[in-house]
């Protein structure tokens, strides 16, 4: 593709709005492109692709470039981030532009700290080297620097994983399953499938093999009363719908009123009729209160810092600061409490983050463990494996995009005893 001038000043443009990080990055481009109307649908998606490569390289741009003038950012990205040429470039920019461009170019990496060649935080560049080591971190970081997958979860109420593959390949898009999710599919290459047919009938979800992986460890029963505790969109809550074939009761809670707002489109088209999405103040509403001791399962998908999914979300890695992950342990601990009081006695809870940090992860169950004798964990690889899941992580779930090739995704199961 030929580069335009007037692309490259619209990637300047959106990177000026889009560096405060305000808020998250794509509600900033989804503000960006409503103000900004005249901007085609080849140059959104010209710009989306710019904007997200800047974020997962920003720090070593920002260093190497000397500067953190839009414009200038704008054309390191497409040179150091996208693989273009400053021969390319030096057609459609200001020779002044194209001079600091070949300055840009001829600095070396070896200036770079580690961190930053990274493209990671001083702080969470030190953690994962605490966590696993040289070589772990170093095979986790390259990996969270890749574009993520396109994984979709097919509708078990609607169709098979062969027939929907079957009618991707019809349309020119190619699919593999997915090595442990016997609902999933991957796609070859970024197709949009926005308009899709299969998407907008509910026929097919897009969602990650790791997070189709948590609704399989839940494993609700098809006249169980389950909840969703921190249901958000509902991905999740579709699939432990769709695996109780809409019967029983799936209550989908959240505190975030546009958060449930985006399930209801995909609640109607997915054909469940047993979800019920609710509202909630606080993991110790009236809402909740009511329902304890009367539930058979709960997934609590809890708030975290969300690194697991830098892959498609950069920008968290600037976002989120050190202090986050104390601040979010102690939201973690109130929830997993909170939502365990719903068990019945035998009832399954099923403790998630989308976290590679053990801080959120393990140190959370073990925690609640010590303070609540009546709950024991069971093993997380026999319980996939009793969904047809062949794999195993050990005693709880940790995924992580370098070994397994989806979402960095943690999940602990724990039953209440009799």
């Amino acid at each position: 593709m030929t580069l335009r001038s007037n692309q490259i000043a619209g990637l300047a443009t959106a990177i000026a709005e889009i560096r405060p990080l305000t808020a998250p990055a794509d509600a900033l481009l989804h503000h960006h492109f409503r103000r900004h109307a005249e901007i085609g649908r080849a140059d959104r998606a010209f710009i989306t692709e710019g904007v997200f490569a800047y974020l997962r390289r920003r720090r070593s741009i920002e260093t190497l470039a000397e500067t953190t003038q839009p414009s200038k950012l704008a054309l390191a990205t497409l040179v150091r981030a996208q693989g273009h040429s400053v021969r390319e470039l030096e057609t459609v920019v200001r020779a002044a532009d194209a001079r600091w461009l070949r300055e840009f170019k001829a600095r070396p990496d070896e200036a770079l700290e580690a961190a930053a060649l990274a493209e990671l935080p001083d702080w969470l560049w030190r953690r994962l080297g605490e966590i696993y080591g040289e070589d772990g971190r170093s095979d986790l970081a390259r990996a969270l620097l890749a574009p993520a997958t396109l994984d979709l979860r097919i509708n078990p109420l609607q169709t098979t994983r062969d027939a929907v593959r079957a009618a991707l390949a019809g349309d020119g898009i190619a699919a593999e399953p997915t090595p442990w999710s016997p609902l999933g599919l991957r796609v070859q290459g970024r197709p949009s499938l926005a308009k899709h047919p299969l998407l907008v009938k509910g026929a097919i979800e897009i969602q990650d093999e790791g997070s189709q992986l948590i609704g399989f460890l839940v494993a609700p029963k098809r006249n169980d009363m389950v909840v969703d505790f921190c249901a958000g969109a509902g991905g999740k809550t579709l699939l432990l719908g769709a695996l109780m074939r809409s019967q029983g009761r799936l209550y989908a809670f959240d505190t975030v009123d546009k958060r449930l707002a985006r399930l209801k489109p995909r609640l109607a088209r997915s054909g469940l009729s047993n979800v019920h999405p609710q509202l909630i103040a606080h993991e110790r509403d009236a809402r909740v209160k009511r329902l304890a001791g009367k539930i058979d399962r709960v997934l609590v998908d809890a708030p975290c810092t969300g690194f697991g999914t830098l892959r498609r979300n950069p920008d968290l890695k600037w976002r989120q600061p050190e202090t986050a992950v104390a601040e979010l342990a102690a939201k973690q601990r109130a929830i997993l409490a909170a939502a365990a009081t719903l068990l019945k006695p035998g009832g399954r809870l099923v403790y998630a983050t989308c976290s590679f940090l053990p801080e959120e992860n393990q140190a959370i169950v073990d925690g609640f463990l010590a303070g609540h004798p009546g709950f024991r964990p069971v093993d997380a690889a026999a319980a996939l494996a009793q969904a047809d899941c062949p794999l195993d992580t050990g005693p709880t779930l940790q995924l992580l995009p370098h070994r397994h090739g989806c979402d960095g995704f943690f999940a602990a199961v724990l039953e209440r005893g009799p």
